[in-house]
């Protein structure tokens, strides 16, 4: 006789009176067929806060059974040919198959990944074919973050859409040795392929990040009336191991709070990562469907095939369910490993009921059950609902199987993520399983195929992205430059502030305000903050510009009365991003890639504590580098011992020899207002009038003192990274030259005053802005000489800037390093000192005593150096400590 699956409770128990309980279902059951599923959820729902209002817990469970979301009832029909799209399909998946064979065929250090794409496939296509939309004079198209590992992919359907030539695929991870611009990336790059790549996703979890910000600022250019309101969509598939980076997962809150359905996750659930199973003992899918609706996300199952729906419409007592809940990931994966007699005898004969279901079944028709996320019906079920869905984000949740079709030499297997090559039984197994026309030698050779321009598949394919709008992935480099602003917004902070005290990280904010108010410009600035627009000055601008909400502001704020009160508003400027870092930098990123995803140039200005830049999120802004993101990176209270008080967390002395690692960015480390101005006067030029494609990086800091105006004739070496600020008259007394960035520029002229009055010595003093920038041109001066060893040599602007004139002696508030950049190209004795060490709490004085870069540190150290050279006699080391009043025998700033 058969019976009901156990009901067992894992949290009360056995069930002590199962004759209740089935009258209840029986009676849920007869709501739903009467009056459907909204009546049944209704009804539950009540119920539950009844039971609440009586003091019980009653809490609600976040996952649904393992089955597909959208039922075959609710199932819309597919509207392409779904035969000829399998074709199409298994073509792509052969291309793709062979372009990393034959890399590494050719070259086996190359590597390359099959397996992702060969579980992915399916889920790309339906996109490509019905739902990713290319930009068009009238849609501003779809934005579509790819899984990395799948790049061999899109780069085979590229290659049938005649984007691509045979010889790109042939030159697949080979960007150097085939010609520049002739290789094809390893994965989404737009550096390297800037025509084609939207979005870098290679770095893992940064993809999802990117891609909720990016919805999120597509929403906030129309509520500014920057962006004609559309009904774009950004698309983000990324895979199910992935989702463990925190990123992945640090910004779902936000998309479901702000309601962004223009936003459509699909997580290529295959059950595996790099080296096993993402849940060997768990669930990946339900765990992921727990997270999701909780945080408020629209949660879509795509889970099996259409050929598991007869199996569940005749298994009216769950059992399917019922072992499927039992079964933990690591079984699946053996399952998709294994044949159909294995998943007969390990999965189906648990219960003779279940068994009974597949009793008429061959193992062959076993085998064929498959996975959602390799069904196109299923799919295209899953991306219509999703797009049709209000109100909220969509995750769609599509088991796969990792190297779907690879057979022995990689499907289900843990190293299929490493596999590079399928062996010869495989090849052959994967032509019979997909019906590629391929004779033995196209296996051998593993020769690309394609089936000619006029093939019914070409035409299929190209009619069907036409009617999309055009190809995607492809990126546009063009867009109307921006009027500069005008000078007068600049002129006032080359001036002399009096007696006034500013620091530089005000004289930004106060600049920073008049852009915003300059006609062109202004609008198109997105200053953005991650909870400290207080700490840095900014809280003026809450009023002035607002602060982004979708929601507008919908409470009375408790600073109401005061002048600079909490304003939030649908058309707010500022981007005020809570305590997340990584949130704001994913935000300076949509906005820095404006002119390429929306045509439309934006300038952002992201402020914050120097040490949680670089420091906290430097893959996100080497992903911003790769996506060629323009922009200002603001690194306030920058410095190891200006920021006093706050203590070892807090206090940057390193995030310039960060910055010096990026190409792409220019790092300036200024003293006074007016460097300020003059740097961010160049890359508002650079950036927005020019279309250059680096970015701005500036350390600002808290230290108040008087501003002087800017000598004349400066503003070529305040850009290029060094000008000299005041010098010693030309005579024989023996001279050095000091070198100083930041506030401690301030302890150099301070040193260079107690030089010349208490020791007679001459010294230069010269403000060296950019120790990175002065680094590229000798970079750039070398290599050239070096290529061109008959012309006559360049010579560096620092070596140029500094010949003839001494020892030179440098001090910054950043480790020795920083200044160290420029060593090759410093003529004569150079002598460096910095805040190597951890930062600690204790006030300006003592922290540069501490770490030995005051003015009686700069003289001592210039004083050795001119002893060192002959230009001052040895004795007049003799008391020197005594007299400068340091102590040798203090602890040192790199002691523990």
């Amino acid at each position: 006789m058969s019976h009901h699956p156990s009901h067992t409770n894992k949290t009360f128990g056995p069930d002590a009176d199962a004759d209740e309980t089935q009258d209840w279902l029986d009676s849920l059951a007869e709501v739903v067929e009467r009056d459907g599923l909204g009546r049944a959820e209704y009804l539950l729902d009540r119920l539950i806060e009844s039971g609440r209002r009586a003091g019980g817990r009653f809490h609600t469970r976040h996952t649904t059974p393992y089955r597909n979301t959208i039922g075959v009832d609710a199932q819309p029909p597919y509207p392409g040919d779904i035969d000829m799209e399998a074709r199409i399909t298994a073509i792509h998946r052969w291309n793709a198959l062979a372009m990393v064979s034959r890399a590494n065929k050719a070259h086996a250090e190359l590597g390359g990944h099959i397996a992702t794409y060969a579980s992915i496939a399916d889920l790309f296509e339906v996109g490509f074919n019905h739902f990713f939309r290319g930009r068009t004079d009238t849609h501003p198209g779809d934005l579509v973050y790819f899984q990395a590992h799948a790049s061999p992919g899109v780069y085979a359907r590229a290659f049938l859409e005649g984007r691509l030539s045979e010889d790109r695929l042939e030159h697949f991870r080979r960007e150097v040795s085939g010609g520049i611009g002739r290789g094809l990336s390893s994965y989404p790059h737009p550096t390297l392929m800037p025509d084609f790549w939207q979005f870098p996703t290679g770095s893992m979890g940064l993809g999802l990040i990117s891609a909720i910000y990016q919805a999120r600022f597509q929403r906030y250019q129309e509520h500014r009336g920057i962006a004609a309101p559309s009904d774009r969509r950004v698309w983000a598939f990324v895979g199910d191991g992935e989702m463990d980076e925190p990123e992945s997962l640090a910004g779902i809150s936000l998309a479901a709070r702000e309601q962004l359905d223009n936003m459509v996750l699909v997580v290529n659930c295959n059950l595996q990562r790099l080296d096993g199973p993402v849940r060997g003992n768990g669930n990946v899918v339900q765990e992921l469907e727990t997270l999701f609706a909780g945080a408020g996300w629209n949660v879509i199952k795509c889970l099996w095939g259409s050929n598991w729906d007869v199996l569940f419409a005749r298994d009216r007592e769950g059992w399917i369910l019922k072992r499927m809940a039992e079964a933990v990931d690591g079984e699946f994966q053996k399952l998709s490993a294994t044949d159909g007699h294995y998943n007969r005898e390990h999965f189906f004969s648990r219960y003779p009921e279940l068994a009974a279901l597949v009793a008429n079944m061959s193992d062959h028709e076993i085998d064929a059950l498959k996975r959602g996320g390799h069904d196109p019906s299923k799919v295209y079920a899953a991306y219509a609902a999703a797009v049709a869905h209000r109100g909220q984000p969509t995750v769609i949740l599509a088991q796969t199987t990792k190297g779907y079709g690879m057979g022995a030499s990689g499907q289900g297997a843990n190293t299929s993520h490493q596999t590079k090559k399928l062996a010869r039984a495989d090849l052959e197994r994967f032509r019979e399983r997909f019906g590629l026309p391929l004779s033995d030698q196209d296996l051998d050779e593993l020769r690309y195929f394609h089936p000619g321009e006029n093939s019914p598949e070409v035409k299929y394919l190209q009619a069907c992205r036409a009617a999309l709008g055009g190809y995607v992935p492809s990126r546009s480099r063009e867009a109307q430059p921006i009027a500069l602003s005008q000078p007068d917004i600049y002129v006032p902070f080359h001036t002399d502030s009096g007696e006034r005290e500013i620091s530089t990280t005000m004289t930004l904010v106060r600049l920073l305000n008049k852009l915003m108010r300059d006609s062109q410009l202004g609008p198109r600035i997105v200053p953005v903050v991650a909870d400290e627009a207080r700490t840095f000055g900014m809280q003026d601008m809450f009023r002035q510009f607002g602060i982004y909400s979708p929601w507008g502001q919908q409470y009375t704020p408790q600073d109401s009365d005061q002048l600079a009160f909490y304003r939030e508003d649908v058309k707010g400027q500022i981007l005020e991003e809570g305590i997340s870092e990584a949130g704001s930098m994913a935000s300076w990123i949509a906005a820095g890639t404006a002119y390429s995803h929306s045509n439309e140039p934006m300038l952002p200005f992201y402020i914050f504590y120097s040490m949680f830049g670089f420091q906290r999120v430097a893959d996100l802004i080497w992903n911003a580098a790769d996506s060629q993101a323009r922009g200002f990176l603001l690194g306030a209270t920058a410095g190891r011992t200006t920021l006093s008080g706050e203590g070892l967390q807090h206090e940057d002395g390193q995030s310039h020899i960060y910055a010096a690692t990026i190409p792409t960015c220019r790092a300036y480390d200024p003293a006074y207002g007016y460097e300020v101005a003059v740097i961010v006067e160049d890359g508002v030029r650079k950036m927005m009038s020019e279309a250059d494609n680096g970015f701005y990086y500036i350390t600002l800091y808290n230290e108040n003192y008087p501003q002087p105006a800017m000598p004349v004739g400066a503003e070529e070496g305040i850009r290029r990274g060094l000008y000299r600020l005041r010098g010693s008259a030309a005579d024989d007394r023996p001279r050095a030259q000091l070198i100083g960035s930041g506030s401690i520029l301030r302890q150099v002229i301070a040193a260079s005053d107690l030089l010349e009055q208490e020791f007679g010595i001459a010294t230069d003093v010269w403000s060296a802005t950019s120790f990175g920038e002065l680094r590229k041109d000798g970079i750039d001066c070398d290599r050239w000489n070096l290529l061109h060893p008959e012309a006559t040599p360049r010579e560096p602007w620092v070596t140029t800037q500094l010949a003839g004139g001494g020892p030179v002696v440098a001090a910054t508030d950043f480790v020795r390093s920083y200044a160290d950049l420029v060593r090759n190209w410093v003529p004569g004795r150079y002598t460096v000192l910095g805040t190597d060490g951890f930062g600690r709490s204790d006030t300006r004085v003592a922290l540069r005593d501490f770490f030995e870069i005051d003015a009686r540190y700069i003289a001592l150290a210039t004083i050795q150096s001119l002893v060192a050279e002959g230009a001052l006699p040895a004795d007049s080391l003799k008391g020197l400590l005594e007299r400068l009043g340091i102590d040798a025998d203090k602890p040192s700033p790199l002691g523990y």
